[in-house]
């Protein structure tokens, strides 16, 4: 065998391992960003299902996967670009693009509060803010429409957070990791929403399942379990999902206020939260601290909410007609 060929090998040797070294970053920085980013993970897949409830059952999937399509295009071909070129150029803008997200997480989910409370009042200021429709498919995609802003949101702060966890890496593991996580987490959050919106379709199959043995009547009992509990557990997502735009806008806010030296806020939820966290004996102790820090920025976001709503009523939304008349 020719030096030069040997050469050559250990060359080729030499890129193979370079390339493996690399691929083992970016598995180990996107596996490291997925679970920082958890929580607004499980905001997403518990603000999603609102958006598809009240359909017919033959559109829930396909609007689950125009959302999912929305969430891939957001991240991919927007969200990603935007954050590495930010991250070099202008590292300063993202966090006031984010308190924008987080302004207008606040908004979405004070208006969903406002909205039971006051159900006249938030019928007048849904039809200054939008067109009303009754029909079916616009209606369907100003929900898919609503959704996909929604998401682009909760995806900016995990691409946000990821991009915090990974300040060394260069600019090609950073574009693959982010890559990786935007993909991963689409797929765990909307293939967990289709589960959720289809469970009822399932539960119906299985309580009209036939037989008289043993497993066929226990399929039948779990059936009738899914069919009469997924309403109120779709009820009860609501809320969470509400909960949690507010709480996620609040905790961008307070996050932001602190970046800009405004820490006073932010200092006081978590040393409240760290003070009730430590009074509580045991592992239960964690979880309370952590329920107080969410409930102050719930607080904060809910406050927020509440100031933009007549803001967007009489300032933002006469301000967006005008400019669609004109164009």
């Amino acid at each position: 065998m020719s030096v030069g060929l040997i050469a050559l090998l250990d060359d080729v040797a030499g890129l193979a391992k370079v390339a493996a070294a690399s691929i083992d970053d970016v598995i180990g920085h996107a596996a490291k960003a997925g679970t920082k980013s958890a929580g607004v993970v499980i905001d997403d897949a518990a603000v999603t299902p609102r958006y598809v409830t009240g359909f017919a059952a033959e559109r829930e999937l396909p609007i689950v996967a125009k959302i999912a399509r929305g969430s891939l295009r957001n991240k991919l071909l927007f969200l990603l670009p935007v954050a590495l070129l930010l991250a070099v150029v202008a590292p300063w803008i993202i966090t006031p693009l984010l308190m924008l997200g987080g302004c207008y997480l606040a908004y979405e989910g004070a208006e969903k509060v406002f909205e039971t409370f006051f159900p006249h009042d938030a019928h007048a200021h849904e039809e200054k803010v939008a067109n009303a429709t009754t029909d079916a498919a616009s209606l369907e995609d100003q929900k898919v429409s609503s959704a996909i802003r929604t998401d682009f949101i909760l995806s900016a702060e995990i691409m946000a957070i990821a991009l915090a966890e990974m300040p060394d890496a260069g600019f090609m593991v950073r574009a693959f990791s982010l890559a990786l996580v935007g993909i991963f987490i689409t797929f765990i959050v909307y293939g967990g929403v289709a589960v959720i919106v289809k469970a009822d379709d399932v539960g119906l199959a299985m309580a009209q399942r036939e037989g008289d043995g043993i497993f066929a009547r226990l399929t039948r009992a779990i059936g009738r379990g899914l069919v009469r509990g997924m309403p109120g557990f779709l009820k009860a997502l609501a809320v969470v999902g509400t909960a949690a735009m507010i709480w996620v806008g609040g905790g961008i806010i307070l996050h932001g206020l602190e970046v800009f030296g405004f820490g006073g806020p932010a200092h006081f939820v978590h040393h409240l939260a760290e003070v009730v966290g430590h009074a509580v004996p045991g592992a239960i102790g964690g979880f309370i601290g952590w329920l107080v820090g969410a409930t102050g920025a719930g607080i904060v976001g809910l406050a927020l909410g509440f100031v933009l709503i007549p803001i967007v009523s009489k300032v933002i939304a006469p301000l967006a007609g005008m400019f669609r008349k004109r164009a």
